[in-house]
């Protein structure tokens, strides 16, 4: 009989901090206390909050433990599970104070604000299971559309819903499975799992934490346009999603939810797994494609389009993990529940990965047109050190910054299109007063450059004299007219590159233009960087009257760049100075600074 039951995060975050190992350690205490038959151990996908990792829920108490060790377990076997008593010092803090520690965790910021639909099962349910999917509803939206519901039904569903794709561009996702099903012949269903934006890890969570929500989605797709293969597309950087799927596909064919003659209806579908390279590029869905067929991965002149002419010539639909993991709720729950959250115009949740200059660092899922200070202040948990917040990132390399005098923008499609950003696949990255916007779009640039295949001049040209200017004005080089040449390379790129990664690759300079463009005016005419980051703009000086003389910074210094008398004021040669900042950080006067 089983009484308790112990969650732990399975996911990267979580495994990368040693969950593998905890599971490892609760086994053999279980056994060692004669426990293993009344405690059951659920290895889980990610819960969201990974700064607190390795994290643990353990039900029916609902106690959430957070960073967990190893020489935990015992204390928590001992303790909680044999006991009773819960380990109050491991309690993630928001929880502790109260004794119903589900009730609490549901109300803490990180998690009241949220709205849990394509994560719903992530940290839930085992996601190597498949019985435990099925007891949560799985595969209940695909008996329904085989058995109730016509084709044309089912589009009518997503159009009112107002699903649009999660994967960037936010098309209507009912337009395109209706395009793809006006076609003959042969046809294709294809998952884009191919995540490559820096700091995003949304489609690598829900693929570790609930696979059969996309198997279900893929094949409602591929009854919907009469298609019978399905392939997913993901990066081989993802050995844990790569595993659960391929597990899961296993089963769900075992249990005839894949292959032949599916709930004896007559209609076949299977999937299969594409491994990508890692190259951003083929997140555009025709270089996707491409790479499908075995080709080197680059974008294809549009139209005609994937729907008409997709994967091998053929009709083809493709969306996102997190696109296809809303579907199966859709369906069973209904257009209205689903189009009840979020904006007019934007129906639903988002799923973000939260990172950067913030404290509770994880996954998020917010209804559409939540404000950005509330993802921030609340869910976010503010900014470490009490700095300030200034500018949160969207939308990867493709999007742009928003300024802190937008914090209170909702975060929504047209919302952030209007400010000059874009919702993007889901990554949001947070800075604060310590970042330079100047450098900040160099980084993203140096990304887009590097993995531009290369196939158009725009894109491959333009960008590569666009970081060119950025690195000579973070160099201190800049001169009069950099910035207007910045303006205009941007504009004819998006004018002109072939696909949708070119055309929005300068984003990320013209948004920082718009909202930090005193910075750049400081790199170029004061050749100061305002926030210090810049190494060739740094000065690291002395204050004569702080300085004591006692000589721990000249000890310090790796260039021999400081000298001076003993009780007298030192000095730094700015000429040998390698701007490492490690005067400054053993001065215990305060006498070192940095400007």
């Amino acid at each position: 009989m089983i009484r308790s039951h112990v969650l732990i995060c399975g996911g990267t975050g979580c495994t990368s901090s040693g969950s593998a190992k905890l599971i490892d350690a609760m086994e053999q205490e279980l056994t060692s206390k004669g426990l293993q038959d009344e405690i059951k151990i659920v290895k889980t996908g990610c819960f969201g909050l990974c700064a607190l990792g390795p994290v643990m829920i353990v039900y029916p108490e609902g106690t959430f433990y957070s960073r967990v060790s190893v020489d935990d377990i015992p204390e928590i076997v001992e303790e909680h599970l044999l006991k009773g008593r819960i380990v109050e010092r491991l309690v993630y803090n928001e929880a502790a104070d109260t004794e119903t520690h589900a009730t609490s965790l549901n109300e803490t910021a990180f998690y009241k604000k949220q709205r849990r639909v394509a994560l719903r099962n992530c940290g839930v349910i085992n996601p190597e299971v498949i019985d435990e999917y099925i007891a949560v509803d799985g595969y209940q939206a695909l008996g329904k559309c085989l058995t109730e519901l016509s084709r044309e039904d089912v589009i009518s569903i997503l159009e009112k819903s107002g699903l649009r794709g999660r994967g960037g561009a936010g098309f209507p996702t009912f337009r395109k499975w209706m395009f793809a099903m006006g076609g003959e012949g042969q046809k294709y269903v294809v998952c884009n799992a191919d995540e490559g934006d820096p700091g995003a890890f949304m489609d690598r969570s829900v693929l570790e934490g609930d696979p059969h929500a996309v198997l279900e989605a893929m094949a409602i797709a591929g009854y919907v346009i009469g298609a019978n293969q399905g392939y997913i597309y993901v990066r081989a950087e993802y050995p844990i999603a790569v595993k659960r799927l391929q597990i899961a596909i296993t089963q769900a064919r075992e249990y005839g939810l894949l292959g032949k003659d599916i709930f004896g209806t007559g209609f076949d579908f299977d999937i299969d797994i594409r491994l990508g390279a890692g190259a951003f590029v083929c997140g555009e869905e025709t270089a996707l494609l491409t790479s499908i067929e075995g080709h080197r991965g680059e974008p294809r002149v549009r139209p005609p389009f994937p729907a008409v002419k997709g994967l091998f010539g053929r009709p083809t639909i493709i969306n996102n993990v997190e696109t296809y993991a809303n579907i199966p709720q859709i369906i069973l729950k209904g257009a209205d529940w689903f189009a009840s959250m979020g904006t007019e115009k934007s129906k639903g949740t988002k799923v973000f990965a939260l990172g950067g200059k913030i404290n509770n660092t994880g996954l998020v899922e917010i209804p559409m047109g939540t404000p950005l200070r509330e993802v921030i202040y609340e869910i976010g948990g503010s900014i470490p050190g009490g700095k300030k917040f200034k500018a949160a990132q969207t939308g990867g390399p493709s999007g742009g910054c928003i300024p802190a005098s937008l914090i209170d923008t909702p975060v929504d499609y047209d919302s952030l299109i209007a400010i000059g950003s874009m919702m993007g696949s889901g990554g949001l990255i947070v800075m604060d007063e310590d970042n330079c916007m100047v450098d900040i779009a160099k980084f993203f640039l140096e990304f887009t450059v590097d993995e531009s295949c290369g196939k158009c001049t725009p894109c491959r040209e333009g960008t590569r004299r666009m970081l060119e200017i950025l690195t000579k004005i973070t160099e201190g080089r800049g001169e009069d007219g950099d910035i207007e040449k910045l303006e205009e390379l941007a504009k004819t790129i998006k004018a002109t590159a072939l696909c949708g990664l070119g055309q929005t690759a300068p984003n990320p300079v013209l948004s920082t233009l718009r909202y930090f463009r005193d910075e750049y005016e400081a790199h170029i005419y004061e050749k100061r960087c305002p926030a210090g980051q810049c190494k060739n703009l740094l000065r690291y000086t002395i204050i004569p009257e702080k300085c004591k003389g006692c000589s721990a910074c000249a000890r310090q210094c790796p260039a021999d760049a400081i000298s001076g008398e003993i009780k007298s004021p030192f000095v730094i040669d700015q000429s040998k100075c390698i701007k490492c900042g490690a005067c400054m950080d053993t001065c215990k006067f305060g006498a070192i600074e940095k400007k």
